[in-house]
C-alpha cells in the first residue's frame, strides 16, 4: 500500500525555526484558549513510557506544561502561534504519550512535560482500502503526521455525537491511547464502504476489516 503524499509539500511551511530550549504556556492563534488547565501536579505523571529509566539511566527531568497546545484541527501551537514545519510537529508527535488521568504529555530520554488538547492530537485525513471489499478487506488511515494505522481490535473505530452540532464524531485508535478524528471527507468515505448485518434482531450499519465488524450505528432505533 503506497502513501499518497500529495499536499506534503504545502505542509512543510516555515512558521517555526526549531526546537525552543524553554516553553512556557501560550495562547491560541485562533483567539479561543486552549483545553482547560488541570491543577499542576506535583511530580510526573503515571506513564508506561516513564518505566523505562531515562538517558544515563537518569530520571527525566519534569518541565510542567510545555505551553504546547494542539488544536480541534490538529494544528500544533506553540506560545499561541502554529508550528508550521511538519517535521517538527511529527518529531513532537512521536514522543506524545497519554496519562492514566486522560492528560498528554511528550517524553523524551531527558525530559517529559505536559502538552495541551483540546479533542484528540491527531486527523485521519486519508483512508486506504486493500483486499476487494466484505470481511477481508483492510482499511487505514493515514494521519496528519503520516501515520498510517490499520482498523483492527487493537486499533478500533468507535462514533461519538457532538454534544451541541449532534453531527458524528468519528475517531479510530492510533497508539498508546492517543485516538484521530476523521476529516468529514473521510468519513464520508468510511460510510460508503459501510453495510448492514443483522444480529440478535437487530440491524446494525458499520464497516468490515480485518475479519472484524465495526458499528457505526443501528438503523431501526425507535422514532
Amino acid at each position: 500500500m503506497g502513501l499518497n503524499a500529495r499536499g506534503s509539500a504545502a505542509a512543510r511551511s516555515s512558521a517555526s525555526a526549531g526546537t525552543p530550549e524553554h516553553m512556557p504556556r501560550g495562547r491560541s492563534e485562533s483567539g479561543t484558549d486552549p483545553a482547560p488547565t488541570l491543577a499542576p501536579p506535583d511530580g510526573p505523571p503515571r506513564l508506561t513510557a516513564l518505566e523505562t529509566p531515562g538517558a544515563g539511566g537518569r530520571a527525566r527531568q519534569f518541565c510542567g506544561d510545555l505551553g504546547l497546545f494542539i488544536d480541534r484541527d490538529g494544528q500544533w501551537h506553540y506560545q499561541g502561534s502554529p508550528i508550521g514545519r511538519k517535521e517538527m510537529v511529527c518529531l513532537f508527535a512521536s514522543v506524545l504519550h497519554r496519562a492514566e488521568d486522560g492528560s498528554y504529555w511528550m517524553v523524551t530520554p531527558a525530559e517529559v512535560g505536559r502538552v495541551q488538547v483540546a479533542d484528540v492530537p491527531f486527523l485521519a485525513v486519508e483512508m486506504f482500502v486493500d483486499g476487494g471489499c466484505g470481511a477481508c478487506q483492510c482499511i487505514s488511515f493515514r494521519t496528519n503526521c503520516d501515520e498510517v494505522v490499520t482498523v483492527d481490535p487493537d486499533h478500533p473505530l468507535r462514533l461519538e455525537q457532538d454534544p451541541v452540532t449532534r453531527e458524528p464524531r468519528p475517531y479510530v485508535h492510533v497508539r498508546d491511547g492517543l485516538d484521530a478524528r476523521l476529516t468529514r471527507s473521510v468519513y464520508y468515505e468510511l460510510v460508503a464502504r459501510g453495510v448492514e448485518t443483522n444480529e440478535a434482531g437487530q440491524t446494525r450499519f458499520g464497516v468490515w476489516s480485518r475479519n472484524h465488524f465495526f458499528c457505526l450505528g443501528t438503523l431501526d432505533e425507535a422514532d
